[in-house]
């Protein structure tokens, strides 16, 4: 789980960096489309909308961008033709590597990922191959200064799982995905701010492996969520803090 929520991290951090460029509005234009269509276009009634809307603004997306996106996804302009696709392959050392992606070509996406895993020493698997080897959870990470004993009344009323502080002193809360709107709510009327808040698959456990294989991971990792089409990547590496560092 460590693993997951460190480089989860390490792109929240580097997500400010890539909005300046443009390519973090790109795919959080994608959430939007996906949301509104699946939801409808009103945030107040779609919380994964609101969600996306909150991730766009905090990057200062334009609201220009985020109404195009809307519209798009439900149908009032076009351009909002998209599809889930998950991939699952193996980097460097063998270790499981999931790919979430939203495309409107797949043609294009599948075979752009697999030279990416190829020329990194990784290797896209068949669907199947390594999602076994991670749960999809709800999950929530919180700065320890918003206070343990909150985090924790708030989770527990409201069907989280299990509340745990990481390693590098954050408090993660992981629930069921059906139970994801409810907690995200309950938080938001507590008052409780997430630094990172998301639906994703979680590894049931870490492997490690020597360092340089370990770097060759990363690097494999970080082509791939500079893919346009990728939204998500999961692994089940353990990241230590000094590969945490050396990648924030």
């Amino acid at each position: 789980m460590a693993g997951h929520s460190k480089w989860a991290n390490i792109q929240h951090r580097k997500g400010r960096v890539d909005a300046q460029r443009g390519k973090l509005w790109s795919k959080l234009s994608k959430a939007i489309i996906v949301a509104a269509k699946s939801g409808g276009g009103d945030p107040a009634a779609n919380i994964k909308l609101r969600k996306a809307i909150d991730d766009a603004k905090a990057v200062s997306m334009p609201k220009d961008n985020i109404a195009r996106a809307i519209k798009r996804g439900t149908g009032e302009l076009d351009g909002g033709d998209l599809e889930e696709i998950l991939y699952e392959g193996y980097g460097p050392g063998g270790v499981a590597v999931m790919c979430e992606t939203l495309t409107d070509n797949r043609n294009r996406t599948g075979p752009e990922l697999r030279n990416i895993f190829s020329k990194l020493g990784g290797e896209i698997g068949k669907s199947g191959c390594v999602s076994y080897l991670f749960d999809r959870k709800g999950l929530f990470v919180f700065d320890a200064s918003v206070g343990e004993e909150k985090v924790m009344e708030v989770a527990l009323e409201n069907h989280g799982d299990d509340v745990e502080t990481t390693e590098d002193g954050k408090l993660q809360v992981t629930c069921a995905p059906e139970e994801y709107d409810q907690l995200a709510d309950a938080f938001e009327s507590a008052g409780l701010s997430a630094e990172l808040k998301e639906i994703t698959r979680l590894p049931q456990s870490t492997v490690d492996v020597e360092a340089g294989t370990a770097k060759q991971v990363m690097k494999l990792l970080e082509a791939i969520d500079e893919h346009d089409d990728v939204q998500n990547v999961g692994t089940n590496l353990n990241i230590t803090d000094e590969m945490f560092e050396s990648e924030a």
